[in-house]
Order: C-alpha cells, then structure tokens, then sequence
C-alpha cells in the first residue's frame, strides 16, 4: 500500500529523468569537491601543481554552482518520489529493508549536504560540528548510495526514459531545469566577472571589502593588531624588518584568491619572491616550507607550502595590493599570495617561515 498524494505530473518517466540530472550534478560536485578536500589536505605523496592559476577558482567555483543548482533538482525529484517514501508497509524482506535503508540514507545525507552547504556559503553556522569534515565523510557516503540506487534502479529507468511524456509532464521538467538554470546563472558571477552584475544570488560580492577585496576573516576576529616598529619576519636563519622587505627587489603579479566559499576576485599583488627568500634562508628545492600567522589560533594560522608552489615565481610575501599598502584586514604588514591555492591557505599577517 501506498499513501496517496497523487498528481498527474508524477510518473517513472519523470523520475528516471530527474534522477539522471542529479546523478549528473552529484557527480560534479563530488568530483570538484574532493579536489578541493586534496587542494587543502594534500596527503604527503601528492603536490598539486602551481598552473594554471586559475584551476582551483574554476573547480571550486563549479563546485559551489553545481551544488545549488542541485537544490531545485532535488526538490523536484522528492516531490516525485514523496509517495513511495511513505510505502506501507516499510518493506517486506531483509533484502528490501537494505535497499530502503541506503534510499534513506540517501535522501537524509543529500538534504544535509545541500542544507549545511548553503548555509556554509551564507556564513551561518547553527551547529557545534566542524563543517568542512562533517562535508567531506558525508559526501562518500550520499555518493555511495547514490552509485548503488542506480545501480539498483538502472533496469527501470533504461525502461521509463524513452517513453514519451504527455505536455504538462515536460512542462513540469523544463520548469524544474529553468529553475536550476536561472540559480546558476544569478550565482556564476560571483566566480566568473562578466556575469558579476547579476550575481543576486551569491552570498558575497567580490568586490566590496577594503581595497575592493572581500574579507572572510577581519584582523579584528583573529585578534591581530596592527604590527609595530618591532615587527620581524623569520624565516630560517634571516629575520627581516618590514623596512628590510620593502628594500628587497619587488615584483608585481596579477593573481585570484578563490574562496572555498565560491567566490573569487583577482588583484595586482606586489612583494618579495618567496623562491628568493627561501633559497637566501637555505632551503633545498625540494624543502616544504610552513607559513605561520601573527593569529593566535584558528585552523587556519599555519598553512604548509609544497615545492611547487614556493618555488613558482609568482608566489610572494605581498606587501601590497593593487599598488596600495595592504589593509590590516588583508594581512598588513605581510600576506601570503600564491597560484591555483585555496584562499584560507593564502596565509595573513605572516610572522614566521619554518623550513623543512
């Protein structure tokens, strides 16, 4: 027996259709997610390359997108199912109770992931659990589920796609696809400039903040203060007075900072060539060096910089952003600035350099 919440507009044609769409946007934002998990959590075998520079502002972007434009597909698809999710009785063999336990554990673990992820990217956050762990196991385990749901489900859906849907069904998708589309397309700007403009949808503008430049995390809310007259930057065997920094040969680049968040803003940085400090300290090519703030705590304050990022040219120690001397809230006296990196790995108010 099935509780009766008819419409005309449910049907297996519906839902196989809808069930492809988010076997496709589960997919991608799987995928671009746990390159973005091994971006910010390299395991020690594995370095990510410095180029492009724009790869994890592209990724991450497509990620945060894909995720939201999840949303409507999902909604659409429950509604499609709801009936059977209220089936009476819940199952009627060990075997049937299995297959409705992983469709449970699908559907919680898919409202968790999109729930917890707009609210992560709206900067509210009504629980005690570190979100980006509680995101990551989840993942596999909706992926998980998904990878067998389909496979359970492959036979009916090969058999309800090629059947024709009557006018109102096709309505009904083409509003659920106009839905996801218009999501992304008032999101997309918040990662890709030309659309900026029409970002209604995204939580930060990426040009509002000091300097033009968003601020996730202030000076303030680290507790750093502006530093004084007896600020020194360590790094191996060399301390250097932010007088000394500025006398050393400066160099300009134009790179992004992408924030796991999704958004991303590019600027013109100006400061010291770590390669070039780092080999004036004594550190061997193949060195991996550790960055460490003037923050006191947060999980962020040290950030470690595998060879082929601190060897790459374009990462600095900026002491300037967009010909300006930094804002406090961008890292004054001194900011980390490197290619294809995640922004809470751009390391602010840099005080010590570790060489290993």
């Amino acid at each position: 027996m099935i509780i009766g919440f008819t419409s005309a507009l449910r049907s297996e044609g519906v839902a196989a259709r809808l069930g492809l769409a988010l076997g496709v946007s589960f997919t991608v934002a799987f995928a671009t997610g746990l390159f973005s998990h091994f971006l910010q959590q390299p395991p020690a075998w594995l370095d990510w390359p410095s180029r492009p520079v724009w790869l994890y502002q592209l990724t991450q972007g497509v990620h945060v997108i894909a995720g939201l434009a999840t949303i409507p597909l999902l909604l659409a698809k429950l509604w499609t199912v709801y009936p059977k999710l209220w089936q009476w009785p819940p199952f009627r063999s060990a075997a049937h109770a299995v297959e409705r336990g992983l469709v449970l554990l699908l559907v919680a673990g898919s409202l968790f992931q999109l729930v917890s992820g707009l609210l992560n990217i709206a900067y509210t956050y009504p629980w005690s659990f570190f979100f980006p762990v509680a995101h990551y196991w989840t993942a596999f385990i909706v992926y998980g589920a998904l990878v067998i749901h389909a496979i359970n489900e492959w036979a009916k859906v090969r058999r309800s796609i090629p059947e024709p849907l009557d006018r109102d069904r096709r309505g009904f998708l083409l509003t659920v696809a106009a839905a996801s589309g218009v999501t992304a397309l008032l999101t997309v700007g918040e990662s890709f400039t030309p659309l900026r403009q029409v970002a209604v949808l995204a939580p930060r503008a990426p040009s509002i903040g000091p300097q033009g430049l968003p601020v996730n995390r202030s000076a303030l809310a680290a507790g750093v203060s502006a530093a004084g007259a007896d600020y020194r930057l360590d790094i191996g065997d060399l301390s250097l007075t932010y007088a000394d920094l500025e006398r050393l040969p400066q160099h300009t680049v134009e790179l992004p900072i992408a924030c796991v968040e999704g958004w991303s803003a590019s600027a013109r940085w100006t400061g010291v060539r770590l390669a070039d400090l780092a080999r004036d300290a004594g550190a061997a090519p193949d060195a991996v060096l550790t960055v460490e703030s003037m923050e006191k705590r947060g999980g962020y304050r040290t950030s470690e910089i595998r060879p082929p990022h601190w060897n790459d040219p374009l990462t600095l120690l900026a002491l300037r952003v967009n010909g300006e001397r930094l804002h406090l809230d961008h890292g004054y006296p001194v900011r980390l600035i490197a290619p294809n990196r995640p922004g809470v790995h751009q390391t602010k108010w840099v005080r010590r350099i570790v060489i290993a």
